[in-house]
C-alpha cells in the first residue's frame, strides 16, 4: 500500500515580497500549521477564488495550498519544451524543489513528504498552471514570443504539487527526504 523513495531537497523559497507570488530562496524554512509562517500562502483558511467554484468567491475555507512543491526534472522539461534555456521554481511560487523525483505531479494525493527533521507535509493534487506563472517565464525571456500562454499547456501535469502542513518542523537545502507514495488498494 506504501512505497518510499529518497529525493534531494534542492532549495526552498519563501513568498514573502509585496505584490507577487515569485519566491525568494532562503537557506531553510520552517512549517506549521497553515503552512509557512510569513509566507502568501500562510494559513489554516483561506478565501475562496477562481480555483473553488464550488464556493460563492470569498467564502472562507480550507487552505489545500500551503506549500507549493515543485520537481527539478519536471521544471526543466518545461523549459525543454518551451524552447527555452531553464524555468526557475521561483518563478512558479515554488516553496520546495526536489531532485531526483521526475514524475513529482503525478504523485497520488494522500502521499506524503517526511523531512529530518520531523515534519511532513501531505499531497493535496497538482498545482495547475496559470497564466500568471506564464507571465513570469514570459518577463525573464521577452524575445521569445507567446510563453504566456505555451506556459500554461507544456506546464500540464509538471507544475508541482500543493500541500499542506501535516507534521510542523525545519525544512533545509541539501537535505535528503523521503517521499511516501499512496496506493491504495483496489
Amino acid at each position: 500500500m506504501w512505497k518510499s523513495r529518497s529525493v534531494i531537497v534542492e532549495s526552498v523559497y519563501i513568498a514573502d515580497q509585496q505584490n507577487t507570488f515569485v519566491t525568494r530562496s532562503v537557506s531553510n524554512i520552517q512549517v506549521d500549521y497553515g503552512g509557512i509562517p510569513g509566507d502568501l500562502h500562510f494559513g489554516l483558511t483561506k478565501r475562496a477564488g477562481v480555483r473553488e467554484p464550488m464556493y460563492p468567491r470569498g467564502t472562507e475555507i480550507f487552505n489545500r495550498r500551503q506549500v507549493t512543491v515543485v520537481s527539478m526534472e519536471e521544471c526543466a522539461l518545461i523549459a525543454e519544451e518551451l524552447g527555452v534555456p531553464e524555468v526557475l521554481p521561483q518563478w512558479l511560487g515554488a516553496n520546495i524543489a526536489l531532485r531526483g523525483f521526475p514524475n513529482l505531479t503525478k504523485l497520488p494525493v494522500g502521499s506524503r513528504i517526511f523531512f529530518p527533521s520531523g515534519a511532513g507535509l501531505v499531497c493535496e493534487g497538482e498545482n495547475l498552471p496559470c497564466t500568471q506563472a506564464g507571465n513570469m517565464v514570459q518577463a525573464n525571456y521577452p524575445d521569445v514570443p507567446k510563453l504566456s500562454s505555451r506556459f500554461v499547456r507544456h506546464a500540464l501535469g509538471r507544475r508541482g504539487i500543493i500541500c499542506v502542513v501535516e507534521r510542523p518542523g525545519k525544512i533545509c537545502a541539501s537535505e535528503t527526504a523521503k517521499v511516501v507514495i499512496y496506493n491504495p488498494p483496489v
